[in-house]
């Protein structure tokens, strides 16, 4: 019980502390002079995305528990893709994926090309052919190309394409001072870092009590308390009205989750760090690519009407996808 607790207590400090610093986030970008779409939602993604890059670190360095750091990696992907299911059911004017911009694809298609080339490396190194420089794996320097390429070519194409809806959600908060943002901001990116650390103790206890393997762990339950911030600020955008904010968040948080395994890879003293791991993971990863390929159909097809409920077909395919992941894990995964 005082596991679960503190696990729950960890869920609720990365909710709160999670939103609050990316509503400061952005408050910065712009008071800095630094706004714009690019750049905020650029800051959007990494700030949410702080818990996964601190369980990351921790869980490979401190706790030696790296399947957890994997499975948070992965699980995040596909956590975040069923957060899609949340704003279509919030949406109530009309289907998520006839309103959002059709400049999410560039973002989901360059999701498909990062998590593809973690799985890619993840198989490689279950055959024992992935080929590494000391430590580090070979694909952690190409996840970092691929990731700086991707925020180049989203740079060049947003300036040319997409409103700045960033900068209007900013400019609600005209009262709030540069000193106080910044320090608000400071102290909410401390609370995220601190429940992240923490986070890969409790999931290590819980895989131990519950009898339950840490990729089960690591990619459902550690996963969902790091993707808190990123459910709070979508649930927060959609009430808000801005459906692109919210959907650019999620698919721009992927990006930066795939960079964060070369990040841990870095980190990791015990060899390339997809090698130390269970290829249960790859699941996950497929899961994630066949998730984003769904989201990139109902972008480009826009679905009328709902299937279920107020869900599109779209969203009820995703759920199903992440329930179906999560099942598997749990009876099979190692």
């Amino acid at each position: 019980m005082t596991t679960w607790l503190s696990f729950l207590a960890c869920l609720a400090a990365i909710g709160f502390a999670g939103a609050r610093l990316s509503r400061h986030g952005d408050i910065l970008a712009e008071k800095t002079g630094l706004g714009g779409s690019w750049v905020g939602l650029v800051l959007l993604a990494t700030v949410t995305s702080l818990p996964e890059l601190a369980s990351g670190l921790s869980a490979v360095t401190v706790a030696g528990v790296p399947d957890i750091a994997v499975g948070d990696v992965f699980g995040s992907c596909v956590f975040n893709l069923a957060i899609l299911v949340v704003v279509d059911l919030l949406y109530r004017r009309e289907s998520l994926y006839r309103r959002a911009s059709r400049g999410h694809v560039l973002s989901a298609g360059f999701g498909i090309l990062l998590i593809g080339t973690a799985a890619f490396a993840l198989l490689l190194e279950g055959r024992g052919e992935s080929p590494a420089f000391g430590r580090i794996g070979a694909y952690t320097p190409l996840i970092v190309l691929l990731y700086l390429i991707a925020m180049r070519l989203l740079y060049r194409y947003e300036r040319r394409e997409i409103a700045d809806f960033v900068e209007e959600v900013a400019q609600r908060h005209p009262d709030v001072s540069l000193r106080r943002a910044a320090t608000d901001f400071a102290l909410s990116a401390a609370v995220v870092v601190a429940a992240g650390i923490w986070l890969p103790f409790i999931g290590a206890d819980l895989a131990r009590q519950m009898g339950w393997h840490d990729t089960f762990v690591g990619t459902l339950l550690v996963a969902a308390a790091t993707s808190a911030p990123e459910l709070a600020v979508t649930v927060a955008a959609v009430r808000l009205g801005a459906i692109d904010m919210a959907v650019a968040n999620l698919l721009g948080s992927n990006l930066f989750n795939i960079a964060i395994l070369a990040v841990d890879d870095l980190f990791y003293a015990d060899g390339p760090l997809l090698a130390g791991v269970s290829q249960a993971h790859a699941l996950s990863a497929i899961t994630a690519i066949v998730m984003t390929g769904v989201a990139l159909i109902g972008l480009f097809y826009r679905p009328h009407g709902p299937l279920w409920r107020k869900l599109s077909w779209v969203s009820v395919f995703l759920l199903a996808l992440y329930l179906l992941n999560g099942y598997v894990l749990y009876r099979h995964g190692a």
